[in-house]
């Protein structure tokens, strides 16, 4: 009992990290229908912000944190605005091939200024341990769970009740009828990336201090999972995303704990084949017919 409860901890400190990165994705898909597989690449910039921030002006984890999704927010805003918006009109894939040619650019991109090699993040959050009957919690375990439980309740708060939010639930809903009714869509794509990107880059920053380790390749793996994550859940669903990126982290962690850690990236997309074959839209998603 005890292993399977660390195991458990870890599972939901890991599958906070790739809910954050799922809310991107799904926040995206369900205004545009497009899987940004650039997201990844956002995440992993995240990561490398928070790297230089304490390195090169001293300040703790909190200002690492803002800027970091600051600089992330940008980032997404301003890869809508020249490489998805031209787009809109164009076909599914032409935009699926762009996004993984964005997610290419900013990968070597980054190794062209920053180098392939991996690099010890700074110690900006102090590892206190906890032993809580056997199980061992630290503290940067209960910073991670917190600030995503923070960050989500704040993005609940914006889409339910903001003007902006509204905006995003009536585009998701029926973009032509929501243009109708006097709302910039071409905004509100844009606000949606914003605020999937600043998700992305306070888990870059996350999963700096959990791995401790940050490379310019650490995107891809991560960000697959996340999609799993939120296809798991229901792809436009953003309780889903939720529900979908712990799912993910405990299974990942059980998975290593009880069978072999070389197991893991397989269970998960092992599970993404269950779920399409079984319930396509996912745990919480609804079926949507489509005209021919």
């Amino acid at each position: 009992m005890e292993i399977f409860l660390q195991q458990l901890v870890n599972g939901v400190s890991l599958g906070s990290i790739y809910a954050l990165i799922a809310l991107g994705y799904t926040m995206v898909y369900g205004i545009i229908k497009l899987i940004n597989f650039a997201h990844g690449e956002v995440y992993m910039i995240g990561a490398f912000v928070g790297y230089a921030i304490p390195r090169l002006t001293g300040l703790g984890f909190f200002p690492a944190l803002i800027i970091s999704m600051a600089a992330c927010s940008l980032l997404g805003f301003t890869i809508e605005k020249i490489a998805y918006k031209p787009l809109r009109s164009s076909s599914r894939i032409t935009v699926l091939i762009t996004a993984i040619g964005v997610s290419l650019f900013l990968q070597y991109t980054m190794m062209f200024f920053v180098g392939a090699e991996s690099r010890a993040y700074p110690n900006i959050l102090e590892k206190t341990l906890y032993d809580l009957n056997g199980v061992i919690v630290n503290s940067q375990q209960i910073y991670i769970v917190l600030t995503t439980v923070v960050l989500m309740m704040i993005l609940q708060f914006i889409v339910k009740y903001t003007k902006p939010g509204k905006a995003m639930r009536a585009v998701s809903a029926d973009r032509d009828a929501a243009q109708l009714m006097g709302i910039d869509v071409n905004n509100t794509i844009s606000f949606t990336f914003l605020i999937g990107s600043a998700l992305a880059g306070a888990a870059g920053v996350l999963v700096g201090i959990y791995y401790n380790s940050i490379d310019p390749l650490m995107g891809i793996m991560p960000g697959l999972k996340a999609f799993v994550a939120a296809v798991f859940g229901g792809i436009g669903n953003i309780p889903g995303a939720m529900i979908g990126g712990l799912a993910i982290g405990i299974i990942e962690t059980m998975v290593g704990g009880y069978v072999n850690s070389m197991y893991r990236d397989a269970a998960v997309f092992a599970l993404l084949i269950i779920v399409l074959i079984i319930k396509p839209s996912g745990l919480m998603g609804k079926p949507v017919g489509e005209k021919v």
